[in-house]
């Protein structure tokens, strides 16, 4: 029995002047500390963890416990029992100086006094009792003398013996029994657990059980002291057997709190009263036991219990608490099915977490090494062995208990072998079995744990009859007498003369002995291999390896090579693997196996296949079995040098993993030590305990038994054993720096194998076939700080290695006790262990070289641009089949994949180069690549080949330039390798910003040379571009500084290092100047020349306004603060002044508010484009005029639009009379219309559009356009009947949805047209669709027959939204030629607004089908006008989420179409669409990167390219770069070119009259993409020097060759006849030395020769320039001369170039003989008459007067003159010559 050492003090109130009280101790007993437990330190702060305070109510007695722990790790109980005395109001006198004298100050006051007595035994009511008696001697005022009370409580005697009980007495006439627990490791708990769970509920008590196992931060909230104690003390007492070691603080006095920004873990209670002080903690868990809440944080993770177990706990503990449930919704509920008790229920819940735990923990045991028996037991467990043997390494929740704090102590407290067991310890040895039977059951498991419950309970309470008495109060009483007196100071003599008496009684009395039953802990059954299931599938797979070793070891190669891919298919299962070590270990002989080159390689090939899935925790043990072997098999070289396995395995991530060469060591050493101790001194079965139970005894029975005789041995048997123990573990040590230094130099030690220094593109890596190179390959980066080389690139090899076996040696040393002499002996070994090995191993490299080569082709490198560098050196890879046919061979010809070869990285590219595996083409070349900033998705594979090489995990890489890769790395690229390859393709694809793209980094250094030489030349520009940007910002307002995304790094850079010029001094003064300034360098750009041609303004329009022009070129925008994403410069009408603009733009998304970007030359109707309206504008707007607005804007908007009609001169024409009159009720008749035909469809295909035109459809625009097709041919509109009786001067194209509610009204001149758009979601949709059908990724089998291409195609909707888009832009086209405006007016105005808006210019002017004015629109339209590129493509990681949406790629696509439907039309070829779609996704060219010219001008891209043409090789803009290759060859350019004066074009729209681009089916195997000119250039032909060796051969030589599909580049290999001729023409000039005439020149000679001679032979040309030059040719094939001509109403004569074409049946004329474009045309079939006429007013002089004829078409008459009558004679009869030929 074993006196409690009690301190026992009162604790008073003690006022502190201007601020809240504090405690004071008045009195402690005994005054010195005990000799074993010291009196902790501000005990009073814990006695009012609120704070100390009076209070106007006397409050009732209270009682709490609180846990203090000290710096030894014990705890404190320190039990405080508190009761309120009166005081007088200690400040009276400060009343006066209070702000509220009003408020009256209560003149009796009460102080808290505590009484506490403080304990290292956890006693509550006990002390509840003890205490209570004290206060109630005081109050009831009884005769016994205190000093006795508190000297017998402080010198009561507790039993220590497990499960005994005592008496104890105070002197007060009170009685009553303390209980000690049998088992002390087992915590008392009480009720407390249950308690908890009724508080919080199971999931939440489950969830902060998870996150203290898992070292959370633990904060508990209530209002009552007592229930944080128990809620704490319930924690802990379900995470027994494990032992919380954290911060644990139960009750944290207010003055503490700032403990709980404490970056350790902990579980911390706080009083309620405190709640708002833990909002800000944003990593810690709140439990509010009072409302029954867990809060836990967004960012705290918590890992719960694995599944199924976390279930079954869930279930059987609802089960304790609310057993009513099972039985809920039986029809005969059983009469009472009660609960148990609070006291069962709280040990039932217990049990609960043993069960759990038994297992969690199940066969720990069996993963335990002891290293050291003597003189201390040293264990340490093998985690990976114990989580792969239960096949858990995935569950982070047992991961990261094993690796905490907590289980290490359970390892230490529990693990040794010779131990008291207590009932988890019987738990795990016993039950393991019926744990694993009853676990479906949950009735038996009930009963299993009702067992358990009983024995905690027992444990708890081995005398449950016993009650508690306390002295003459009871509890029964009603409230005790409160006290008349305040607590009296107590007689310390008195109470220490008590406490010496007992200490002297003591020292009599015989010492105590717990006795300690102590055993050898039972292990349990060992684990059951949780993969076994695995075994028996694959017994098939077993018996091909064993055949294939035996085969090997037979000498049988041919055999062994017919197998080898099926053994390197099954051994990436476990049991194949684990067969194949076993097998090995047959063939290993006195440790040695010599095998010859072929065996070796073979053996080598299967290792390192066993090694490469090896995770470097290497959880199965597959690793440390192959570790024997690996210095066991072995091959002769030359010159008796031996080359060992372990030379060629190295590279696996497993050998670095310092964890991995530990838990190997220890468990030799356990082998060792255990052979020491077994009686016959031999070393028994070796294999080690994980593995399975032996016959024999295992190590820890043997250190169990060892234990046992420790104390009866001699100590020089003891000095024996320990040293004996001692030099096996050096032995060990010295063994296992060798094998370290073994498996980490690599071969070639000249070469770091930790730097990537030598890729495997180089030939020696790759000539051996033995010893694969990829060591030198393997990345630094893959080794973590862990591996002991993190600064391996500073030292060289030898040193990272002898450091790294160095740090292992101090740890395993260290902790298995060896003496600081060997351990120094073993750091001075190991340098010279270390060399020794280095110097054979060269010799052995040097041998090695010798061998015979590799049969592996070798790698080829691709050629790259210039400025493109590479980021990862060549990875052999297996490129595979995917779902296109044409390369397998499939549709014939020959199988090109899969092939062979090596995936490059470069700054720009992914690049596959290769040859095909199949023997028959292996000489072709095979490659294939896309632009890195063009991947779209990239996932991982694994990949089966049919092929001798073994093939590990792979890559599907897809590209939105309709490429797919399906790679396969080789067995000699390393995991991690290929992981390291994934990151950098992803830094690549996203990098952080547009700056990090290719087109930015490209040739950066020479860029930085050049920069500070050609600054005072640029300085203007860039001046220019960032004042432009820095007053924008000044401009803008608040809003739009914080929306911007990023501040690029340049732009200070360059604000810093240049002088500001005068201009950009005075930017903000003189607005004028820099308007100049700003207008110089924008009226360059795109819009502003297009504005000129179309006559829609000039420069000096802007500034000084000619009144008379309807539109004029603003200025508004010039710093962009109006609209962020539209151009500086926009076209407005006249009459609207700037600050409009600023007003109306507010209205629409975006501000995009409507602005001219195109006029009709001919019916001068103008086509606008803006974003849709804010959703307040919409009703606003459009609903009836009539009705009173009060919103300024709209009518503003109103004025806006009139203005723009206002500028239409049909609008004038008919503004002299009212223009009411004209409109008709719009519930007229519909068939008014048919006058609008002839207006609507002009042209040449007129008639055939005309047929069948009239309908009675009813024509609901938004629905035809929505998909309701129409009967009409070409997919156009079927009826004007839209349009009004009286036409509109205005359409605006609407979204249909945005519309809703709003009317039209008959006597607006404008007019909407609600319409269906599709939104980028679907165009997204589609185009990943589409990709899958051009590109599938796997080819069709009978399981996904419906996935053919046509399917896929129909599937994806492409076809129809490129029939929506050119539906509506044919329709705009139309209403434009009808001479009404059109303002397209869709979602953001940024994405289908463009595109329809550009389509309409392309189709109406016939400019913009040239190459020169195609890239005026591009950079208008889309460029200018802000489509968002960089967004659209995801460029860069802020876009990475909103995924690519290919718009510009669909407009592209429409255009492809309108190509095929009118060849003859453009300029440009196909290429030249295909070549834009590769590159606007490449990022090879600055030009489609960012989203506005404001982002532009801000990165200082926009004006640079003048400045900046120092580095020729680098073009940054696309259009430099087509301009320069167009001037080389024809490529871009197209031979059909042959317009039609003022042609409008109208392509057919419906889906059956589109075409699948070829861009997105075709390939060319041969030579990868072709739109990198350069490199496709690169590999002329040579056809002199073949037609040479031609002519020496005497055999003729066939000059036919094959081209094969996919592969060729058929425009290379089969050219088209001009193209061939061309270069034929260029190829004969090159060889007589000859200059070169460029390709165009050469053509329009050509062009020009044909049609001269095609002309007349006889020629005859008057000698006055102005007279009629005439050519005639046989049978009158065309006329030529100049005609005086009179011109429309009051228009002068004027003398134009005529030409009568015979063949196109038209009379021709131009400005004059020079010029190249038509000014007009009169179609000969219009012509009804040719006859002499007579000079009208204004007729050229001195003419004779038969010179004049006229010519009467159907539409109108005109007047020619020519020089002299007998030309107007020949004139006239040419013309009746041609009408009567046809």
């Amino acid at each position: 029995i074993l006196r409690v050492k009690f301190y026992f003090q009162p604790t008073s109130y003690s006022f502190k002047r201007g601020g809240e009280g504090q405690g004071r101790i008045l009195q402690r007993f005994p005054e010195k500390d005990w000799e074993d437990n010291p009196f902790p330190q501000g005990l009073e702060l814990f006695c009012q963890p609120s704070g100390w305070q009076l209070v106007p109510e006397r409050k009732p007695p209270s009682f709490f416990v609180s846990v203090l722990t000290d710096i030894n790790s014990e705890r404190h109980y320190c039990a405080c029992f508190t009761f309120w005395e009166s005081v007088e109001n200690p400040q009276p006198s400060e009343a006066d100086e209070d702000d509220s004298p009003d408020v009256l100050q209560p003149a009796q006051l009460y102080a808290p006094k505590s009484l506490v007595l403080v304990s290292f035994l956890d006693h509550t009511e006990v002390f509840r009792n003890c205490l209570s008696l004290i206060y109630n001697v005081h109050a009831d005022g009884l005769t016994v003398p205190m000093e006795t009370v508190i000297g017998n409580l402080l010198t009561c005697i507790i039993p220590i013996a497990g499960g005994s009980q005592r008496t104890i007495t105070l002197g007060a006439g009170d009685r009553q029994v303390i209980q000690t627990p049998i088992n002390d490791s087992l915590p008392v708990s009480g009720c407390s657990v249950a308690q908890l769970f009724r508080q919080l509920g199971i999931i939440n008590v489950l969830c902060l059980f998870c996150a203290a196992l898992t070292e959370h931060k633990i904060l508990f909230l209530s209002s009552s002291y007592q229930r944080l104690t128990d809620a704490c003390r319930a924690l802990l007492a379900i995470m027994f057997p494990l032992k919380y070691s954290f911060t644990y603080v139960p009750i944290l006095p207010g003055k503490l709190l700032e403990v709980l920004s404490t970056p350790t873990p902990f579980i911390i209670g706080v009083n309620s009263h405190f709640r708002s002080e833990t909002q800000e903690l944003l990593d810690v868990i709140i439990a509010d036991l009072d409302g029954g809440t867990v809060t836990i944080p967004e960012c705290v993770h918590i890992s719960l219990l694995p599944e199924p177990l976390l279930h079954h706990t869930q279930t059987v503990i609802s089960m304790i608490l609310d057993p009513e449930l099972e039985v809920a919704d039986h029809a005969f509920p059983p009469s009472s099915v009660q609960p148990s008790t609070l006291k069962i229920q709280d040990k039932e819940i217990r049990a609960v977490f043993l069960w759990l735990f038994a297992q969690l923990f199940q066969g720990y045991r069996w993963c335990l090494h002891i290293i050291r028996i003597h003189p201390e037991p040293v264990i340490r467990f093998h985690k990976a062995a114990f989580l792969g043997q239960r096949a858990l390494t995935e569950d982070d929740f047992l991961m990261k208990v094993l690796d905490g704090m907590a289980f290490a102590g359970f390892v230490s407290e529990r693990g040794p072998p010779y131990r008291a067991t207590d009932l988890f310890d019987d738990l795990i040895a016993n039950q393991v079995e019926r744990i694993r039977q009853e676990t479906g059951d949950h009735h038996k498991v009930m009963k299993h744990i009702k067992e358990l419950a009983e024995q905690l309970f027992k444990n708890e309470n081995p005398y449950p009859a016993v009650t508690m008495h306390r002295g003459q109060r009871t509890a029964e009483n009603a409230q005790p007498r409160l006290p008349q007196t305040s607590f009296p100071q107590l007689d310390e003599v008195s109470v220490q003369l008590f406490i010496d008496h007992a200490a002297a009684k003591l020292k009599t009395a015989p010492p105590v002995v717990k006795a300690e039953l102590k055993g050898m802990v039972p292990t349990g059954p060992p684990l059951v291999d949780r993969n076994g299931n695995v075994l028996a599938n694959s017994a098939r797979r077993l018996e091909v390896v064993r055949n294939c070793i035996t085969y090997i070891f037979d000498s049988k190669m041919l055999e062994a090579k017919k197998l080898m891919p099926a053994v390197l298919r099954a051994l990436k299962g476990r049991a194949a693997r684990v067969c194949l070590t076993q097998e090995l270990n047959l063939h290993v002989l006195q440790n040695r196996a010599v095998l010859d080159d072929q065996q070796f390689d073979y053996i080598i090939r299967m290792m390192n296949c066993t090694l490469q899935d090896c995770s470097h925790m290497d959880e199965h043990g597959i690793a440390a079995a192959l570790l024997p072997l690996v210095t066991a098999f072995c091959r002769k070289l030359g010159g008796g040098i031996t080359q060992f396995a372990y030379s060629c395995v190295q590279e696996h991530m497993v050998w670095t993993n310092m964890q991995f060469w530990e838990a190997m060591f220890y468990s030799d050493v356990q082998k060792h030590i255990r052979a020491l101790y077994l009686e016959n001194g031999e070393e028994g079965d070796t294999s080690a305990p994980v593995v399975g139970g032996q016959k024999q005894l295992s190590a820890l029975e043997l250190a169990s038994e060892q234990s046992r005789l420790w104390p009866t041995l001699s100590k020089e048997q003891q000095q024996e054993r320990v040293q004996k123990e001692e030099s096996t573990v050096f032995s060990q040590a010295i063994h296992y720096a060798n094998r370290m230094s073994y498996l980490l130099l690599p071969l070639d030690t000249s070469k770091n194998r930790l730097l990537r220094n030598t890729g495997l593109g180089d030939v020696e890596s790759v000539s051996n076939s033995y010893v694969t190179n990829s060591i030198a390959g393997s990345m630094a980066e893959s080794y973590d700080t862990e591996s002991g080389f993190e600064d391996a690139e500073s030292s060289d090899v030898a040193n990272s290695v002898v450091r790294f076996i160095n740090r292992f040696v101090d740890k395993v040393c260290n902790e298995s006790g060896v003496t600081n002499e060997h351990l120094k002996a073993l750091h001075t070994m190991i340098p010279d262990i270390v060399q020794m090995h280095i110097e054979t191993l060269d010799a052995v490299h040097r041998e090695s070289k010798r061998l015979p080569p590799i049969q592996k082709p070798k790698l080829l490198r691709p050629t790259l641009l210039p400025g493109e560098e590479f980021v990862m050196d060549g990875m052999r890879v297996h490129l595979i089949t995917d779902g296109r046919e044409e390369a397998t061979g499939a549709l014939g010809g020959p199988p090109l994949l899969p092939a062979e070869g090596a995936i490059f990285l470069s700054n720009y590219r992914l690049i596959f180069k290769g040859t095909p595996t199949d023997p028959l083409v292996g000489e072709q070349v095979v490659t294939r690549s896309f632009p890195v900033a063009s991947l779209t998705k990239e996932k991982r594979i694994s990949v089966n080949l049919p092929m001798d090489q073994l093939v590990q995990e792979g890559l599907q890489l897809r590209s939105c330039t309709f490429q797919l890769m399906k790679i396969a790395f080789d067995e000699e690229v390393a995991s991690d390798l290929a992981e390291v390859f994934r990151k950098h393709m992803h830094k690549l694809r996203y990098p952080q910003h547009v700056q990090g793209t290719f087109a930015f980094t490209v040739g950066q250094s020479a860029k930085l040379a050049v920069e500070h030489k050609t600054k005072d030349k640029n300085q203007s520009l860039k001046t220019l571009s960032k004042n432009l940007v820095k007053t924008a910002k000044r401009t803008i307002g608040r809003q739009y500084v914080t929306r911007k995304k990023y501040s690029p790094p340049a732009w200070e850079n360059r604000s810093m290092s240049e002088e500001p010029d005068q201009s950009s001094l005075t930017l903000s003064s003189t607005i004028r100047s820099s308007d100049r300034q700003t207008m110089s360098n924008v009226v360059e750009r795109a819009c502003c020349r297009d504005y000129q041609r179309l006559g829609l303004g000039t420069l000096s329009n802007s500034l000084t306004r000619s009144k008379n022009e309807p539109f004029r070129i603003s200025t508004v925008n010039r710093m962009y603060t109006v609209c962020r994403s539209y151009p500086g410069l926009l076209i407005v009408p006249q009459s609207i002044p700037d600050s409009t603009i600023q007003r109306i733009c507010r209205c629409y998304r975006q501000n995009r508010f409507p602005v001219v970007c195109w006029r009709n030359s001919r019916t001068k109707a103008v086509l606008l484009r803006s974003a849709g309206l804010h959703a307040k504008g919409v009703v606003g707007f459009f609903k009836s005029p009539n009705a009173p607005t009060a919103d300024s804007t709209s009518l503003e908007q109103e004025k806006y639009l009139q203005a723009i009609i206002s500028s239409m001169p049909s609008y004038s024409e008919a503004s002299g009379r009212n223009t009411l009159s004209g409109f008709t009720s719009s519930h007229m008749s519909s068939s008014v219309n048919d006058f609008h035909w002839s207006l609507c469809f002009p042209g040449k295909w007129g008639s055939i559009r005309g047929s069948g035109r009239l309908s009675t459809y009813n024509p609901d625009v938004g629905n035809r356009l929505a998909g309701k097709e129409s009967p009409q041919a070409n997919g156009g509109p079927s009826e004007t009947y839209f349009l009004r009786q009286q036409r509109a001067y205005l359409y605006i194209i609407g979204d249909k949805s945005q519309l809703k509610g709003g009317k039209q009204d008959s006597f607006q001149q404008w007019e909407v047209v609600p319409i269906e758009v599709f939104d980028v979601r679907q165009v997204k949709n589609s185009f990943k669709k589409l990709m899958k059908a051009c590109v599938p990724s796997s080819p069709i089998t009978e399981q996904n027959t419906n996935m053919t291409f046509h399917r896929c195609l129909e599937e994806s909707d492409w076809m129809n939204l490129l029939h929506k888009v050119l539906q509506v832009s044919v329709l705009v086209v139309e209403l434009l030629e009808t001479a009404s405006s059109v303002m397209v007016s869709l979602e953001d105005g940024w994405d289908v607004t463009t595109q329809v808006v550009s389509l309409v210019q392309l189709l109406s002017d016939p400019y913009y089908r040239t190459i020169d004015g195609f890239r005026l629109l591009v950079e208008k339209e889309w460029l200018s006008f802000g489509h968002r590129f960089s967004h659209r493509g995801a460029q860069t990681l802020a876009s990475q989420s909103s995924g690519f949406t290919p718009v510009f790629l669909q407009f592209l696509d429409c255009v492809h179409q309108i190509h095929l439907q009118f060849p003859m039309e453009f300029e440009f070829s196909q290429y030249y669409l295909k070549f834009l779609a590769y590159h606007y996704v490449s990022n090879r060219f600055r030009t489609f990167l960012l989203d506005s010219d404001y982002e532009r001008i801000e990165l200082g891209v926009l004006y640079e390219e003048k400045g900046e043409r120092k580095n020729p090789q680098v073009c940054k803009s696309v259009w430099d770069y087509i301009d320069r290759l167009n001037k080389k060859t024809p490529i871009f350019y197209n031979y059909m070119f042959s317009p039609e004066e003022e042609e409008v074009l109208k392509p057919y729209s419906f889906i059956s009259n589109l075409k699948v681009w070829d861009f997105y089916t075709e390939e060319t195997l041969s030579e990868g993409p072709s739109f990198d000119w350069e490199l496709v250039r690169g590999r002329p032909e040579k056809p002199q020097e073949e037609a040479a060796d031609r002519q020496e051969t005497t055999a003729p030589k066939s000059q036919r060759r094959i081209v094969w599909p996919c592969y060729d580049s058929l425009s290379k290999v089969l050219p088209d006849a001009i193209t061939k001729l061309l270069q034929d023409v260029q190829n004969l000039e090159t060889e007589l030395g000859q200059p070169t005439e460029k390709w165009k020149d050469t053509w329009d000679k050509i062009k020009t020769a044909q049609r001269v001679e095609s002309r007349l032979e006889s020629r005859v040309r008057d000698e006055l320039p102005s007279y009629l030059y005439l050519q005639i040719t046989n049978g009158m094939v065309s006329f030529e001369g100049i005609l005086y001509k009179k011109g429309a109403l009051l228009k002068p004569w004027k003398p134009r170039w005529f030409v009568l074409d015979k063949t196109k049946h038209q009379l021709r004329y131009y400005e004059s003989r020079q010029d190249k474009v038509c000014k007009g045309v009169i179609d000969l079939a219009e012509v009804e008459s040719v006859f002499p006429g007579t000079p009208t007013m204004g007729a050229p002089k001195n003419i004779d007067d038969k010179a004049f004829f006229d010519l009467k078409t159907t539409k109108r008459v005109y007047n020619f003159c020519a020089q002299e009558s007998t030309n107007a004679q020949l004139w006239m009869d040419s013309i009746q010559s041609c009408l009567s030929d046809a």
